[in-house]
């Protein structure tokens, strides 16, 4: 296949009875939603949002969503996916650097100050096969729907395989979010590796309840899916409560989750509220969640969206638990068949292609496409890693966000895990603070009612003086990425500090 289009109408072809779309009673099947894509081609493209035209996607995932995705591939668009909780003034800096043709929202509306050069489309109207478009104070609508033996001619088909596909952007954690720029032939091959990594079948049910502007909701649930001949569902939003039920109910085999769902499901529910399911793979490894909901196996990875989407993976049995500090779900392994790697002489993991299109591209500034590539094709990931016993990697921080205390590396995770089964704690972060000797210190920040000081300081017994926190901080809550949950660690340096307690000067 050249590009995501064929493997689209491919899939709708052999299969289009398969579910694809949000979880719930009203499912529609792959071809009901490419049915209703193919209906709003012609608008796009009179809109300006067709054939090789950079068009920015923001909103909530939903059908809509799903489908205006689908409809974009089909027109041959380069569709950018963008976190629709970021505020205008932030997506106004950021599509500056893109410089998009047309902008589609869905569930959130945008203000024409955002990208005051590009259409502004409601991709609302996606559901019935209509996408109203705002252009010069008239409405543009096209109700009739094309019908699936219109696949053929659906401009999308003659994109080749180096073509730009699309563009994910960075969590921006460190400062703007950049444009990571991805082709065609990226994406069909993450989806192949994923599919047969995964060993993804028709047999499969994959649901991924992730924010599909990300690269594992997209990259592993949905192309993953095409890829394997899954069925592919999402959510538009995550409950602990519900997950359970709606994972029996639709007969889920696969999911695709992130480190916060995979806490919060631990916390939050029982083997007795997962009793019944059909999960037989998991990505995200984690071995209590492979014991507690009785999953046989679960995958951990390295990867990033500049990485291929991913360029590690390991199968986990239930059963088993890592030999490492750093935990079962840093564990990278064994390197993805066209990507070689290596750790540099300062820990920091670098990354190279085999072939063109399997890495990103570069990214996309105002000014043309920044590739930040030695003259070797190696690509600096920012982040810290080193090697184990058996020659595969182990992933540690990201080189920005890491702790070294007293010449070693604080494996975050890992000590967040541990604190976070303390009673009363309800959110756990780690971070570092200036050390009065060398490197830095530990702080722990948590939410709760009070600051536990002896349950804590019985946790730090047990774990070497490197990773043992020097204070506590109590915040009124953790500041997260409004998408996938991950600590914005940076912030807590500003955050208030609702109490504080000097751990070296506590009783121990």
């Amino acid at each position: 296949m050249r590009n995501l289009a064929e493997l689209v109408c491919d899939r709708v072809e052999r299969r289009p009875g398969t579910r694809f779309g949000m979880a719930g009673e009203a499912t529609p099947t792959l071809g009901q939603a490419v049915d209703r894509a193919l209906g709003s081609m012609a608008t796009l493209d009179e809109a300006g949002a067709g054939l090789g035209r950079r068009v920015a996607l923001i909103g909530t995932t939903s059908d809509s969503y799903l489908a205006a995705w689908l409809a974009l591939v089909l027109a041959g668009a380069e569709v950018a996916l963008v976190n629709p909780d970021y505020p205008d003034e932030l997506l106004a800096e950021m599509l500056e650097q893109l410089s998009p043709d047309a902008v589609v929202w869905s569930g959130r509306e945008v203000s024409p100050a955002v990208a005051s050069e590009a259409v502004q489309l409601d991709a609302g109207g996606l559901d019935q096969g209509v996408l109203a478009a705002a252009l010069d104070g008239t409405v543009l609508t096209d109700g009739a729907t094309a019908g699936l033996d219109k696949l053929a001619d659906a401009p999308g088909l003659g994109r080749e395989r180096f073509d730009v596909a699309g563009w994910m952007h960075t969590s921006g954690t460190t400062g703007v979010p950049k444009f990571c720029e991805q082709t065609h032939e990226y994406f069909l091959r993450l989806g192949r590796f994923i599919a047969d990594s995964m060993c993804f079948s028709e047999a499969d049910t994959v649901l991924a309840p992730l924010p599909m502007f990300h690269i594992n909701p997209l990259g592993y649930g949905v192309i993953g899916g095409l890829t394997g001949g899954t069925e592919v569902l999402g959510l538009e939003r995550f409950s602990a409560s519900g997950f359970w039920p709606l994972v029996r109910h639709t007969g889920t085999t696969v999911l695709i989750l992130h480190a916060p769902p995979v806490e919060i499901l631990k916390r939050a529910t029982s083997a007795a509220d997962a009793a019944g399911h059909r999960v037989n793979r998991v990505f995200f490894a984690d071995p209590d969640f492979l014991e507690t909901f009785d999953v046989p196996l679960g995958f951990s990875a390295y990867g990033s969206t500049e990485a291929g989407g991913l360029c590690h993976i390991w199968a986990w049995r239930r059963g088993e638990r890592p030999d490492h500090p750093e935990g079962m779900s840093r564990y990278g392994g064994r390197a993805r068949h066209e990507v070689q790697w290596r750790v540099d002489s300062g820990g920091e993991i670098e990354v190279r292609a085999d072939r063109p299109g399997v890495l990103f591209s570069g990214y996309r500034r105002a000014d043309g496409l920044v590739q930040p590539f030695d003259d070797d094709g190696w690509f600096a990931t920012g982040d810290l890693g080193r090697v184990d016993d058996a020659g595969n990697l182990v992933f540690i921080e990201r080189a920005s966000e890491s702790i070294r205390v007293k010449g070693e590396f604080v494996p975050i995770g890992y000590v967040e895990q541990r604190f976070a089964s303390v009673d009363g704690v309800t959110d756990v972060a780690v971070w570092r603070r200036n050390s009065e000797l060398v490197d830095d210190e530990i702080v722990l920040f948590l939410v709760g009612p009070s600051i536990p000081t002896e349950a804590i300081a019985a946790v730090s017994r047990q774990l070497p003086p490197f990773m043992q926190p020097a204070a506590a901080a109590r915040l009124a809550e953790i500041p997260r990425d409004s998408g996938v949950g991950k600590v914005r660690r940076r912030l807590l340096d500003d955050a208030t500090v609702l109490e504080w307690v000097d751990l070296a000067e506590a009783p121990r």
